[in-house]
């Protein structure tokens, strides 16, 4: 009895599991490779709403109220921040803030190129590049005073 495959049949099973493998392989790293940019939004926003949050509690009748507010609102960022490891590249730079009007603006600017630090982005055939980012990852809020 024969507990092989036939010449002809080990060729194609090869072909089979290098198509299922390309496959799986491209699910499997695209949902790695989004899951650390889809964290990175996540947090950003989440960081630049409670700095608004924390802006609202100063006392609008102090002196260098609109340098306090802002100052408060970057130190918030910042600090909500602080768990991102320095290999990403993250600083104080990227965060900007604004206030005009009574109206108090938090805006983070992350390049994408600093991810490719951290993990590398591949091209795949008949896909491109994985993750398909945009430049900058960007999240930002407001709050009218």
């Amino acid at each position: 009895m024969r507990t092989s495959l036939p010449k002809k049949q080990k060729g194609a099973a090869a072909i089979e599991f290098i198509a299922v493998f390309v496959i799986f392989f491209a699910v499997f790293y695209g949902m790695v490779s989004y899951s650390l940019p889809l964290l990175l939004l996540q947090s950003f926003n989440q960081a630049t709403a409670e700095a608004v949050r924390l802006s609202v509690a100063l006392d609008p009748t102090m002196t260098g109220y609109q340098a306090a507010v802002q100052s408060t609102a970057k130190a918030a960022v910042i600090n909500r921040l602080v768990w991102i490891p320095s290999t990403y590249k993250f600083n104080a730079n990227q965060v900007t803030t604004t206030f005009v009007g009574g109206l108090l603006s938090v805006q983070i600017n992350y390049p994408t190129a600093n991810l490719q630090a951290v993990m590398p982005f591949i091209v795949l055939p008949g896909i491109g590049t994985v993750p398909q980012l945009p430049a900058t990852l960007q999240a930002t809020s407001s709050l009218q005073f």
